[in-house]
């Protein structure tokens, strides 16, 4: 969607990367159907020779490509016929040079596809388009049900249809482009499929059951499950600054189809108040619709009516359906992704699993959401990838993917099962598998003292072998240090010592690395723990320590110390109750020690020499995460007094190790 879309602001960095004709999005129109304006046709395209694009190589500025794209390129707005009837609003742009045929690349959002009219073109945020310009592609856009133009009744994560005669997202598709290959000019038929985020979630369920003409699906950063790691909540932890703030935006219902410039994008005002103070402010989650939504906003109702794993979410996670694809599969993600680094992880990993016989690639960088397709790549907050990672990901690895399975063009060397970037040292590494097949799991302990040791707990390490700390909910550890209005997505390679030097959060670490030390692949998290409440959350952060004498930033007019920097490189929180079944949550027997073990998403990344490993665990996340009230209950339904202070052990015995298992590709673990 994505449901993490912070604000109004922050969401239009990200919206603008899907695809050309949505980069004018000032608003979203989700609804119940009526027609839409009449769209144009085809009519007679002009005759303009044989000479290609060539220009679009020199151009580097926005207003030189919007210039060459009106030049060379004829715009087409149509209703696209389903099978039930509904037509879908699609633009097409296809080269005036009708010596030749051309594939068409598609994205379908429900973003907008503007600007809208046949005599207007997109006039921003193109320089990712110009080696399809200059190569020769059909560029269509399509507004999904129910959205801005399009007809019919708009769907969040629209379930897979149970019959044949069904309508779903896949059949959206298949339908789409049977229509455009037999009625857009020009075309060679052949069609590739991509999207970010919500639009990843659109292409991939093309690839399902696709339609002969789909040769190349692309998910990037697609919404997949949003219960136990996308968007909406993390194992069952109800995500609530940016639930808020894109819903009071994406929730609002239209009741016809509209076009963009009819309404704008407009956000919960805050006045400028801090986030932690703002959710702090507003108490339980029960208090939300009636001080903010005044319940217009359906979706939010809908959320709050679902605490469980219920038939609701189960139906919505669109895994299961990933099997027999076709398509080739090029699955991308950002490894510090704050909205749907899981999603891409475990896109990839559906088709792998019930696929085996498609061309199924990964691609992982140091980027944050949709950070791939804008230009830098080069960093992120104060951490520093060494080069621009977005052009290399979009010359050298997106574009080549489309060029050989709509073209035909083959690229040497060949584009491997898994191209991911390492953190760490900042090199981007190949793999015939992911995770690696050189990845070994290894069990690094907590120890007494806050020690990490990748060596098991004495037995003398026995009744005394814990550690405790009190969790207020009236004082949540907060996500990040920092003033802000907005949840930041560089929150996700923050400095940590914030954290690390509150009572409440707990730390482990090892010694100086003697060398480097190399984690690839899966980690999870598992702790002995025990509560004086009936319901606890648990965070576990994974973070590299720099040692004091590491050079700061040159120049370096933020005046940011990065010696002894705390980059938090994973983290994730589990929900106490679902810690048996996110279908029936059960509570903590207060004093009596449980396990709780959740994953954590996928890293690559290496401890320099020098440096540290460090595990942090904490039972608040705000405003991030709701607060948990540490009472078994609904927590939607909590009313402000069920919130009450509780100390939480984590233990580590040899009878009850806590810690994290790792996948270590290189290196010894101290």
């Amino acid at each position: 969607m994505s449901l993490l879309r912070r604000s109004a602001r922050w969401s239009a960095k990200v919206r603008f990367v899907v695809f050309p004709a949505a980069l004018g999005l000032s608003g979203l129109a989700c609804r119940s159907g009526a027609p839409p304006q009449a769209a144009s046709g085809p009519g007679q395209a002009p005759a303009e020779g044989s000479r290609a694009l060539l220009i679009a190589a020199e151009l580097k500025e926005d207003p030189e490509i919007a210039k060459a794209f009106r030049e060379y390129y004829t715009k087409y707005e149509y209703r696209v016929p389903m099978r039930d009837g509904v037509h879908l609003f699609t633009s097409v742009y296809v080269p005036k040079d009708r010596s030749r045929t051309y594939p068409m690349l598609m994205e379908r959002t429900p973003y907008g596809i503007a600007p809208y009219g046949v005599d207007t073109y997109p006039e921003h945020h193109l320089r990712w388009l110009v080696p399809y310009l200059r190569e020769g592609y059909i560029l269509v856009g399509q507004d999904v049900r129910g959205c801005f133009m399009s007809e019919g009744t708009f769907v969040d994560i629209r379930p897979h249809a149970a019959n044949e005669r069904g309508i779903d997202e896949s059949t959206d598709t298949f339908d789409t482009i049977d229509w455009m290959v037999k009625n857009v000019p020009a075309n060679s038929g052949k069609v590739g499929l991509w999207g970010i985020s919500y639009p990843g979630f659109y292409a991939a369920q093309g690839a399902v059951n696709a339609h002969p003409a789909l040769k190349a699906v692309s998910p990037q950063a697609p919404v997949t499950e949003w219960f136990l790691g996308d968007d909406v909540h993390h194992n069952g932890a109800f995500l609530t600054a940016g639930n808020f703030d894109f819903i009071s935006m994406f929730g609002k219902v239209r009741a016809k189809p509209v076009k963009p410039d009819k309404e704008q994008w407009q956000p919960i005002d805050r006045d400028g108040e801090d986030a932690y103070d703002f959710f702090l402010d507003i108490g339980s989650l029960a208090n939300v619709n009636a001080r903010h939504f005044e319940d217009k906003m359906p979706f939010w109702n809908e959320i709050m009516q679902h605490e469980t794993r219920d038939a609701f979410w189960q139906v919505r996670d669109p895994r299961p359906h990933y099997k027999n694809a076709k398509p080739a599969i090029m699955t991308v993600g950002g490894w510090f992704d704050a909205e749907d680094l899981f999603g891409a992880l475990a896109t990839y990993r559906a088709f792998e699993q019930q696929s085996p016989g498609a061309d199924n690639t990964l691609i992982m960088g140091p980027w944050h959401h949709g950070g791939w397709i804008g230009q830098g790549g080069d960093h992120l907050g104060n951490v520093t990838f060494g080069a621009d990672t977005s052009e290399f990901f979009r010359e050298h690895i997106m574009f080549p993917f489309f060029q050989r399975y709509l073209k035909g063009k083959s690229v040497e060397p060949p584009r491997p099962e898994a191209w991911v970037f390492e953190t760490g040292t900042n090199t981007w590494q190949r793999y015939a598998a992911w995770p690696p097949a050189e990845a070994k799991p290894v069990f690094v302990s907590f120890r007494t003292g806050g020690k990490l040791s990748a060596s098991p707990a004495s037995a003398s390490e026995g009744a005394g072998g814990f550690d405790a700390y009190v969790s207020d909910p009236a004082k949540p550890v907060p996500y990040r240090d920092k003033f802000s209005v907005e949840i930041d997505e560089t929150y996700m390679v923050e400095d940590q010592r914030f954290a690390s030097r509150r009572p409440d959060v707990l730390t482990y670490e090892t010694g100086d690395l003697e060398s480097d030390v190399t984690l690839g692949g899966p980690i999870e998290a598992r702790l002995w723990v025990s509560t004086t409440g009936t319901d606890a959350d648990f965070v576990v952060k994974l973070v590299d320590v720099y040692p004091q004498d590491y050079p700061d930033p040159s120049p370096n007019p933020q005046g940011v110390r990065m010696g002894g920097y705390q980059q938090l490189v994973r983290a994730e929180i589990m929900r106490g109750k679902f810690r048996t079944s996110f279908e029936k949550p059960v509570p903590f027997e207060p004093g009596k020690p449980s396990l709780v073990r959740f994953s954590i998403p996928d890293t690559l990344h290496t401890f320099r020499s020098g440096h540290r490993i460090m595990v942090q665990v904490q039972s608040s996340w705000f405003p991030l995460v709701d607060r948990n009230p540490q009472t078994f209950m609904d927590i939607r339904r909590a009313k402000d007094t069920d919130f009450h202070v509780a100390t939480h052990r984590i233990y580590h015995t040899a009878a009850m190790p806590s810690g994290i298992e790792v996948s270590l590709l290189r290196g010894k673990l101290p």
